[in-house]
């Protein structure tokens, strides 16, 4: 026989590849088991209905520790899932849902939002990383950027929604994530997302709210805070309309 041969027929070459073989099966195995930590067990949109955990099972939950000290589970069978309203369309298993109520705060399809801690997101530094300019002082406008503050803000139908009070600040990227607008013919200030906004010299533009839709536009408890569930409701707020502001947006374009 030669060098490494066990016997006529196995050699240690061929052990060692069998052992491969079942080493990376069970990191196959594994691998998806952890995948199964998050959006498992799946609901199947039915009320009542029975809840799929796949395969291979959900696992048991892990705890990981957070660097501000708190620890959360993975999964977390008691975390409540983001509410939404709405119906099957049809009354087959499968059939898309449509909204029930006002479509925007529906939670569904471009509005759906994730059930995420109801706390600030914070720095490195242990500091509120999203705050208006009015808390970050030592971050300002840009001498080459357009200073919005106290400008207009249109909805899709070329009407005031409303008036720039401040920009939103994130500390850790150096970039502004949100504007934030008092409605007009009241005093509740909103947030809206700076990717859906379009700024101009002298107003902006918000193509997906009509004006006389921003006054629904999830609110935050504090005035100098938003926490990541509430980024969440707001932006699924505007991602909703994006579809469903007008029913013209639900056609076909030709």
């Amino acid at each position: 026989m030669e060098t490494g041969a066990i016997t006529a027929y196995i050699d240690v070459a061929q052990i060692v590849l069998y052992i491969f073989w079942v080493f990376f099966f069970g990191l196959i195995y594994y691998l998806l088991r952890e995948n199964h930590r998050e959006g498992y067990p799946m609901d199947n949109g039915r009320e009542n209905g029975p809840r799929m955990g796949g395969w291979p099972s959900v696992p048991e939950p892990k705890v990981y520790k957070l660097a501000n000290g708190h620890e959360v589970l993975s999964p977390d069978h008691n975390r409540q899932d983001g509410e939404y309203k709405g119906q099957p369309m049809h009354p087959w298993l499968g059939a898309p849902l449509e909204p029930v109520g006002d479509p925007l705060l529906a939670g569904l399809g471009p509005g759906a939002w994730a059930n995420r801690a109801d706390v600030p997101e914070m720095t490195h530094e242990n500091e509120v990383k999203i705050v208006p300019l009015r808390v970050a002082k030592d971050h300002g406008v840009a001498p080459q950027d357009t200073d919005s503050r106290g400008q207009n803000v249109y909805g899709a139908d070329d009407q005031i929604a409303g008036v720039v009070r401040d920009f939103w600040v994130d500390r850790s990227e150096m970039i502004f994530r949100y504007i934030e607008m008092t409605v007009k013919g009241s005093d509740k200030h909103v947030l809206i997302p700076i990717n859906f906004a379009r700024i101009h010299e002298d107003a902006i533009d918000v193509h997906a709210l009509m004006s006389h839709q921003f006054a629904n536009v999830p609110a935050t408890k504090s005035p100098d805070q938003v926490t990541m569930l509430e980024e969440e409701k707001i932006m699924g707020y505007f991602g909703a309309g994006l579809l469903y502001a007008e029913p013209n947006r639900q056609e076909p374009l030709v």
